[in-house]
């Protein structure tokens, strides 16, 4: 097989991957802070795919151009729910906390069902045909803006825990809860905000992922299973490791589909899966 070849699979593996890190960085954050595993995650994206493709259809909205609007709705969406719901069931029991968020996902996906039927949908710009030729390699333009964006909003995210006041304090919740609730920190209101940053990544995931596949109400818990074994093969709770496990099994699933078929692709990713549980469970990027 030519080099040229593979290392156009690769490319397109890399940046595919980088949406999917910032898509499993929302699951990522939420039980890095909140300490419950989102299970309605998928979903949510799905969901997302869906308003930027209802708006292309409706208004020939980019979904580039959605990405703000989106992550106020879904960031909003995601406090609500949170400070609504999720709080309620912090204190229980781990399987009282799963039973709730898979109603949750339940509703969203039968909803979208109703609302849309069972066929697929996507979005078709003027611009993803294009494509940069960067010596050999041909990389589609649709999945460098991806990436681009992916990245930016990655960095953010980053800069936002880094630097700023409410990040600090989202992070001493992290850290240390009964310190913070010690020193008068409104640790419901930090959740809060920590759900909605983590469904506002998803938002803006899921618009640029709608530019990049077809979406269908069953993609949800597809998702949501993608985005499980991302953050468990980079670490539960790490944010580089939920970036660069979706950047692995972006390449990876690229490799199987030009190497071996394109319905394997599933399959390697859980093989990866199997063999960090087996030789790190910790994840690749997080302490024991």
């Amino acid at each position: 097989m030519p080099l040229e070849t593979i290392l156009n699979v690769v490319t397109g593996g890399l940046l595919t991957g980088l949406v999917y890190g910032l898509m499993a960085l929302g699951l990522s954050v939420i039980y890095g802070v909140v300490r419950i595993v989102n299970f309605a995650h998928g979903e949510m994206m799905a969901l997302a795919m869906y308003v930027a493709v209802v708006a292309f259809a409706a208004f020939g909205a980019d979904p580039l151009w959605m990405l703000a609007p989106v992550a106020l709705v879904f960031f909003a969406f995601g406090y609500l729910l949170q400070r609504g719901l999720v709080n309620r069931f912090i204190d229980r029991p781990e399987h009282s906390q799963f039973m709730l968020l898979l109603a949750v996902a339940l509703i969203m996906v039968n909803g979208l069902l109703i609302a849309f039927g069972p066929d697929a949908r996507n979005v078709q710009v003027d611009y993803a045909l294009d494509s940069y030729e960067i010596g050999p390699l041909l990389v589609d333009k649709v999945r460098v803006i991806c990436a681009v964006v992916a990245l930016l909003c990655c960095a953010g995210l980053f800069a936002i825990f880094r630097f700023t006041g409410f990040g600090k304090a989202i992070r001493a919740c992290a850290d240390n809860l009964l310190g913070a609730q010690v020193v008068g920190l409104n640790v419901k209101h930090l959740y809060g905000l920590t759900f909605g940053l983590g469904a506002a990544c998803v938002g803006i995931a899921g618009c640029l992922l709608s530019l990049l596949v077809d979406v269908t109400p069953a993609s949800g818990p597809a998702f949501t299973l993608l985005a499980f074994v991302i953050v468990i093969i980079g670490g539960l709770g790490s944010m580089v490791g939920a970036l660069a496990g979706g950047v692995l099994i972006g390449v990876s699933e690229s490799i199987a589909g030009l190497l071996i078929a394109p319905s394997m692709k599933s399959m390697v990713s859980f093989a990866l899966l199997i063999l960090v549980l087996a030789f790190r469970p910790q994840g690749l990027f997080s302490r024991r």
